[in-house]
């Protein structure tokens, strides 16, 4: 494999799962070159199991970050931001921002890195994932082009186009990137061929289910999204379990954003980048349903998908 990649990983608290991710890390057939691990003001054993592991592993680097802040998605982002500035003397092709909650086979970075080296104007990869109860390649909206936070790859020009993460507390900083590679010209794409599991449900550290569903709703709003589309994935999320429940949190969140008229942390150029690729993929889905052929929403994509 002649592509380098180095790994961040912005930690709080993740005492209950990081050693999984730190033993799928090791057990890789190409390791990364630096693995920066911040802690970001953990007040439980994430720096002790993580200096355990570095102690005899040199490309495993342990930074402590001194944090009074609540968790927050901002936090996430000051803490990959630091991440990456500590490699910026480092050679390498590929970054990329990697969660202290998940876990993957041993030939996931390699399976990636050859993605890459296959696809040159690819700029964001990375896989599907797996929740207790859900799958992202069969579960979700988003479609192929959106890659999950859980894992993102970035080839290295591309984060520089993008400038990293967005500071912003309420969240979607994964998708304010990718999203934004793609307006730049930027290939992004989830592979269905790997996954990776994710431990912790994605929105519901330190809040229970209907509370994550319904600050997604909200997301959704400031993110941009279509009303029409956001109509159509919560009746979509309502035929899901726990059935009609999820469903009614996305549209009291995003319905209540709008009341409240959330500021929106993403330019106007994005959010109408975004509306578009939504109603491309709307009309994708009608087109199908007339024809009576099977929607695939893993395999929906936007008519905006670039090439640079």
């Amino acid at each position: 494999m002649s592509m380098s990649y180095v790994l961040i990983t912005p930690a709080r608290n993740e005492a209950a799962f990081i050693e999984k991710t730190l033993q799928s890390v090791v057990s890789q057939t190409v390791l990364p070159t630096r693995w920066v691990i911040v802690d970001d003001g953990s007040t439980d054993a994430t720096a002790q199991i993580v200096a355990q592991y570095a102690e005899s592993r040199p490309w495993i680097q342990l930074y402590p970050l001194a944090r009074d802040s609540e968790r927050s998605f901002g936090g996430k982002a000051h803490a990959f931001n630091t991440g990456w500035r500590l490699v910026e003397n480092v050679d390498y092709q590929i970054i990329g921002n990697l969660d202290a909650d998940i876990s993957f086979d041993s030939s996931f970075f390699e399976f990636l890195l050859g993605q890459f080296e296959q696809d040159q104007q690819l700029g964001v990869g990375g896989t599907v994932f797996e929740e207790e109860g859900y799958h992202s390649g069969i579960d979700s909206f988003e479609g192929q082009n959106h890659v999950a936070g859980g894992c993102q790859l970035f080839r290295r020009k591309c984060l520089e186009d993008v400038g990293g993460y967005v500071l912003h507390k309420r969240g979607g900083i994964d998708w304010i990137a990718v999203t934004t590679a793609r307006m730049l010209g930027w290939k992004t794409r989830s592979f269905k061929e790997k996954s990776f599991f994710h431990y912790r449900r994605m929105g519901t550290a330190g809040r229970g289910r209907f509370a994550a569903a319904f600050s997604y709703g909200e997301k959704d709003y400031y993110l941009g999204g279509h009303p029409l589309w956001q109509l159509f994935r919560c009746v979509y999320r309502a035929f899901k379990p726990p059935y009609l429940v999820e469903g009614f949190a996305l549209a009291a969140g995003y319905v209540w954003a709008a009341l409240r008229r959330m500021e929106r942390p993403v330019s106007k150029e994005l959010v109408r980048f975004h509306r578009r690729e939504q109603m491309a993929k709307l009309r994708a889905i009608f087109k199908r349903l007339v024809t009576f052929q099977r929607v695939d929403n893993f395999a929906l994509t936007g008519d905006q998908q670039s090439r640079r």
